[in-house]
């Protein structure tokens, strides 16, 4: 049977907390799972059907939403493909459902390959690369953009990983987000004002129940704590999954819903709470905003990481 997310790079290696153990898809170069001694750090999903709610797929040219599809490039206008049509924009960028070739590979990690062709609305050629590579306390994942074409190119990046703690129930989970502010958004979804967290709901630096949340938020100004930003799902014993961001994300999107197909594919699925925290190089919007948009110049190359963290240790260990 043929797989709907192609070929299945299977990574393993050891650590101390157990093996390590990640699928990477040959569509979109998705995160399929990621495991620490059998401890599951993101929703997986099988390889008989399509990731769910985009799950784990590398999100380039742009992540999140472009209003309308619409934008201008010198005073030109531009019309994007609309992928979102419910809600009438362009939703993350154009490999998401395209397949990527092999760069390099090992036992313990991949690097996936594949190219942005000019096309309606981005008439722009880049080459691109995403390396997922295990470590001794998870996952790294480095993406490299280059601009093969003959003008310069607008660029943002991101990524659609859903977060998991084992066989904790999520809604028992406590949230954390270093950032400072939020996107404010209209019933599209795209933002009409970046307003400070503090004192409202959505302050999630000291952390928040996950069963109280109801999220589809872009946060900007990320919080570095050394030079990565930190982001936590923190179990009642003290055992944490965290995403971490260099600065070069300077934005991530979380999106909590209740009805994630949990385990679809490797079982019978039971619809419930998952949480994506979604590392952005730009808000939603950006190419019409301009904010965190990257512009590469002709022959230049842009390479920027993430990963995914555990901690396996019990309180007071």
């Amino acid at each position: 049977m043929h797989s709907p997310t192609g070929l299945q790079f299977e990574l393993s290696s050891p650590t101390p907390l157990g093996e390590a153990r990640a699928i990477i898809t040959e569509v979109a170069a998705s995160l399929r799972t990621l495991s620490i001694g059998g401890v599951h750090l993101t929703e997986p999903y099988g390889d008989d059907v399509v990731p769910p709610f985009g799950d784990g797929t590398v999100l380039v040219p742009w992540p999140n939403r472009v209003e309308d599809g619409l934008w201008r490039l010198d005073g030109i206008e531009q019309q994007l493909d609309l992928t979102e049509p419910e809600r009438g924009n362009a939703l993350h960028g154009l490999l998401r459902d395209r397949p990527y070739t092999v760069a390099d590979r090992s036992a313990s990690a991949v690097t996936l390959a594949a190219t942005v062709f000019p096309t309606r609305g981005y008439p722009f050629q880049l080459d691109t690369t995403v390396r997922y590579e295990l470590v001794d306390d998870g996952l790294r994942v480095t993406h490299g953009i280059t601009n093969v074409g003959s003008r310069s190119a607008p660029v943002a990046v991101g990524t659609h990983p859903f977060l998991r703690l084992g066989d904790v129930p999520t809604d028992e989970l406590v949230l954390t987000v270093a950032a400072g502010s939020r996107f404010e958004t209209d019933a599209r979804l795209n933002p009409v004002s970046e307003n400070p967290v503090e004192g409202t709901d959505f302050d999630l630096r000291a952390g928040r129940p996950v069963a109280e949340l109801h999220l589809d938020d872009a946060f900007g100004a990320v919080t570095p704590a050394g030079a990565l930003s930190r982001h936590r799902l923190t179990a009642s014993d003290g055992r944490f999954v965290e995403l971490w961001q260099e600065g070069d994300f300077a934005f991530v999107q979380v999106f909590a819903t209740r009805i994630f197909p949990r385990d679809v594919g490797l079982g019978t699925p039971v619809l419930g709470t998952a949480i994506a925290v979604e590392p952005m190089t730009a808000p939603p919007n950006a190419f019409n905003s301009g904010q965190g948009l990257r512009w590469l110049a002709p022959g230049e190359t842009w390479s920027l990481s993430w990963g995914i963290r555990y901690s396996g240790k019990h309180e007071g260990e």
